[in-house]
């Protein structure tokens, strides 16, 4: 099937908050988009498994309190085995079918990456003990991720995920959709066959954005990095910017055939259901 053959899918996606405050904010913003209707809310998973413990008490109260299943991340680096096979038989309990599936990032002075290196080695692992009982969501670089030698070579690991039973992907998320729709056409000619969704980071903050893309390769096109420059701390003036630009982004994937959206809402719900709403989509419930 091409992309244009596949259903759309929107998410959202969480972090685990810290605090209290960080907690009831993140509850608030997820009420607020469950208006979207969407088909999943994601909580992400700290490197090295560090923040572990609250991921999945953010994923086990929305699979509990929300109509939208959770979907948590899971990375394999600094992971055995063992307790993976033990979280996914927690999760499965508590009615979990989704899992994005990720290799991660090694933290800072650890040497060992433990017993997996590679998220094609998680997906392999997820789909000899489990079966097809987890949707399996892993990581797509339309960019190109940072730490490939190659295009090519980053191409051939995207490949090895889809080979070792991934069922779909979401990407990092990018400003140029040319990058998405040159992938979409690479994957083709490699016959990759499943849906790859575009991730979507609203803009609401020039400098953490700025920061985040310098850390995960990223790409901010000049003429929207000047142009967020040009506001200096203006903060009303880059988010009405960035509202258009990634709203204007998110018009051209769809009418390209992209099979929908994954939001990083950073906890916030403002900017998503802004997007939303100008791309003609309703929330009324």
């Amino acid at each position: 099937m091409s992309q244009l053959d596949w259903p759309k899918t929107f998410s959202c996606e969480f972090f685990p908050p810290i605090t209290a405050e960080g907690l009831s904010k993140l509850q608030t913003a997820r009420q607020q988009l469950m208006a979207m209707h969407p088909a999943y809310f994601s909580v992400t998973y700290g490197a090295g498994g560090s923040t572990r413990d609250r991921t999945v008490e953010v994923v086990l109260d929305i699979q509990a309190r929300s109509e939208v299943p959770a979907t948590p991340h899971l990375t394999c680096i600094a992971s055995t085995k063992s307790n993976i096979r033990e979280l996914l038989n927690h999760y499965k309990t508590q009615g979990i079918r989704r899992i994005v599936a990720l290799r991660g990032d090694m933290p800072s002075g650890m040497r060992d990456p433990g017993e997996f290196r590679y998220a094609n080695e998680l997906v392999s692992f997820i789909r000899s003990e489990f079966g097809d009982h987890f949707h399996l969501e892993v990581a797509a670089y339309p960019e190109y991720h940072p730490q490939a030698p190659n295009p090519n070579q980053d191409l051939e690991n995207f490949q090895r995920k889809v080979d070792a039973g991934a069922n779909s992907a979401i990407t990092q998320y990018f400003y140029n959709p040319d990058a998405y729709f040159h992938f979409i056409d690479q994957c083709a000619r490699r016959h990759i066959g499943i849906p790859v969704v575009p991730g979507i980071m609203p803009i609401t903050n020039f400098t953490q954005l700025a920061r985040f893309s310098d850390a995960c390769g990223a790409e901010i096109p000049r003429w929207i990095r000047k142009k967020l420059e040009s506001f200096g701390d203006d903060r009303n003036a880059i988010r009405a910017f960035g509202l258009d630009v990634v709203s204007e982004l998110c018009r051209k994937l769809l009418d390209g055939g992209a099979p929908g959206l994954h939001f990083y809402t950073m906890n916030q719900a403002g900017l998503t259901l802004a997007i939303w709403e100008r791309l003609g989509f309703t929330t009324s419930r």
